[in-house]
C-alpha cells in the first residue's frame, strides 16, 4: 500500500488511481473515517478519465494512530506533503464535514499552481463552537458529549452515529441502510482513539474565517439543509459569504453524509462544477 512520511515520522496512506496527466481529483474525508468513505466518488470519476487521489488523515484508517498533531496545522501540513510527493498541479480538491475545513485550511496555504478549485460539502467552516462572535453555533457541551461517548465506548458511540443523525436514519420513514451503517463503523475503529479524541477539538473550535478569506480559486459550497451534524444555518451560507469566489448549492432534505445517501444527485453536481 502506497504511504508517504512526513517530517514527524507519520506515515500517511493514500490511493492514487487514473492517468498521471489527467486533471488531478482530492478527496478529504470526515471525522472518523478514511479515504473509504469516498469509494462512490473516486470509482465515478475514475471511470470518466480522471486521477483521483484520497489519503487517511493522521490517526485515521491505515495512517499512523498518533498521539499528536491532530489539528488542523498540522492537517494541512500533511496535505501538503503529499500534494507535493505526487506533484499535484491545477488539483481540485473536495472535502467532506471535518476534511472541508482540512480543504479550507490547505487551500488558504497551497502553493501557486497547486489548486484550480475547490468544494466543501457539508463542511464545518467558518466555525461549529457556539461564542459571543458565533452565537448560532453549537454549545461547547455538545462536543464534551462527543468526546466523553467515544471515551465511554467508542465501538458503540460509532454505532450510534450512522445509525442515528449522520445519514438521517432517525427521520420518520427514513430507509435504513445496514450496510453504509457498518462500513461507517468499519472505517471509524479502524482510526487511532486519541487521534478521534484530538480531532472532535479540530473540527469544531477551529475558526476558518480567515482560510475563506484568503481563498482566491473558485469554491463550491454544498450542502443538506437537513444536516443534522453540522448544522446548514451556522456553515454553509456564512462561509459563501466569506469566500472571494464561493458558491451555494442547498439540497432541500438531504442529511450530512449525502455523499453516500445521495450520489446520484451530488455527483453530476460535481462533475458539472470541475468541468466548467
Amino acid at each position: 500500500m502506497p504511504f508517504i512520511t512526513t517530517t514527524d515520522g507519520v506515515e500517511i496512506f493514500y490511493k492514487d488511481w487514473g492517468p498521471k496527466d489527467a486533471t488531478p481529483i482530492m478527496f478529504h474525508h470526515g471525522w472518523p473515517l478514511s479515504a473509504d468513505d469516498w469509494d462512490n466518488q473516486m470509482m465515478f470519476f475514475r471511470l470518466k478519465g480522471y486521477r483521483v487521489i484520497a489519503h487517511d488523515r493522521r490517526g485515521h484508517g491505515r495512517s499512523t494512530q498518533t498521539d499528536d498533531g491532530n489539528e488542523m496545522d498540522t492537517y494541512a501540513a500533511d496535505v501538503a506533503a503529499l500534494t507535493d510527493a505526487l506533484d499535484l498541479k491545477g488539483a481540485i480538491h473536495i472535502g467532506h464535514s471535518t476534511g472541508g475545513g482540512e480543504v479550507a485550511h490547505y487551500v488558504a496555504r497551497a502553493k501557486p499552481g497547486r489548486v484550480a478549485k475547490a468544494v466543501l460539502i457539508g463542511a464545518v467552516p467558518p466555525i461549529m463552537v457556539k461564542s459571543e462572535n458565533n452565537p448560532g453555533g453549537l454549545p461547547i457541551e455538545v462536543f464534551d458529549g462527543f468526546r466523553q461517548s467515544l471515551v465511554d465506548n467508542r465501538a458503540q458511540f460509532f454505532v450510534d452515529v450512522p445509525a442515528g443523525p449522520f445519514y438521517g436514519y432517525n427521520r420518520p420513514g427514513a430507509e435504513v441502510d445496514q450496510g453504509v451503517i457498518d462500513n461507517w463503523w468499519r472505517q471509524g475503529m479502524m482510526g487511532g482513539a486519541k487521534a478521534h479524541y484530538d480531532c472532535i477539538k479540530a473540527f469544531s473550535e477551529t475558526d476558518f474565517t480567515d482560510d475563506l478569506k484568503a481563498i482566491e480559486v473558485p469554491v463550491l459550497v454544498m450542502h443538506g439543509d437537513d444536516d443534522q451534524i453540522v448544522p446548514y444555518a451556522d456553515s454553509a451560507p456564512l462561509a459563501v459569504k466569506l469566500l472571494r469566489n464561493g458558491r451555494l448549492k442547498t439540497y432541500e432534505g438531504l442529511p450530512h453524509g449525502l455523499c453516500t445517501t445521495h450520489p446520484d444527485v451530488v455527483n453530476p453536481d460535481l462533475l458539472a462544477f470541475i468541468e466548467e
